[in-house]
């Protein structure tokens, strides 16, 4: 039977393996997409076009392959952002579920 008690129980249950997924998924985040080794060669073979852009003097290649550079930094830059914001709300959702479990218990009869 579903009593207020076991109602709430699974309440906080679902809440910390919502967290938990979350986290995993922040993580999972930062370890592969972040550290993507296309996005590095991407980066590599764009400075080695700008590079001879310079050499041979030809100005707009150069400045697009620095904004193509900027762009690759920032798309690293927002992959890590939202791997680190997944794990942070992941975190304070498993804590925060913990921290109701621990009340519940602690006021039981």
């Amino acid at each position: 039977m579903l009593t207020p008690f076991n109602f709430v129980l699974f309440i906080v249950a679902f809440m910390f393996f919502i967290g938990a997924a979350t986290f995993i998924a922040g993580i999972f985040i930062l370890l592969r997409k972040a550290a993507s080794n296309d996005i590095k060669d991407l980066v590599v073979q764009t400075k080695r076009i700008a590079q001879k852009g310079i050499t041979d003097d030809v100005a707009g290649l150069v400045g697009n392959a620095t904004n193509l550079i900027d762009a690759m930094n920032q798309l690293v830059v927002t992959t890590r952002g939202i791997g680190i914001m997944l794990v942070i709300s992941g975190g304070t959702i498993m804590a925060f579920s913990a921290w109701i479990a621990y009340q519940v218990f602690k006021n039981q009869p």
